[in-house]
């Protein structure tokens, strides 16, 4: 079994409407790609370090690092995120998960 994918985002909105939008049209891509979302904003709150926490973090876990591009790359999500575009700055990464703990 291959490891787990991660979608790993962090966005800072400037039009919360126009980023409604994109959340519903991206969520809707999100399930029917098989991801499942592990944070959806919440608090924040830095422990340690410099790191200035983001307005808006978003964690999703797929069932591969290559079904999380998969996802990233489909129309349906490509189509959300032209309407993101103008609503807010995001950041995003993929991280694979880990094969076992033991």
């Amino acid at each position: 079994m291959s490891p787990k994918g991660y979608l790993i985002a962090e966005a800072k909105v400037h039009d919360a409407a126009a980023f409604a939008l994109y959340v519903r049209q991206a969520q809707a891509a999100v399930e029917r790609y098989g991801g499942r979302f592990i944070v959806q904003g919440g608090r924040t709150e830095v422990l340690e370090g410099h790191w200035s926490p983001p307005q808006r973090m978003v964690i999703i876990e797929f069932d591969s690092l290559e079904q999380t591009k998969v996802f990233y790359r489909s129309a349906e999500y490509q189509a959300a995120c032209a309407l993101r575009k103008n609503a807010a700055d995001m950041n995003m990464l993929v991280i694979s998960g880990i094969d076992n703990l033991v």
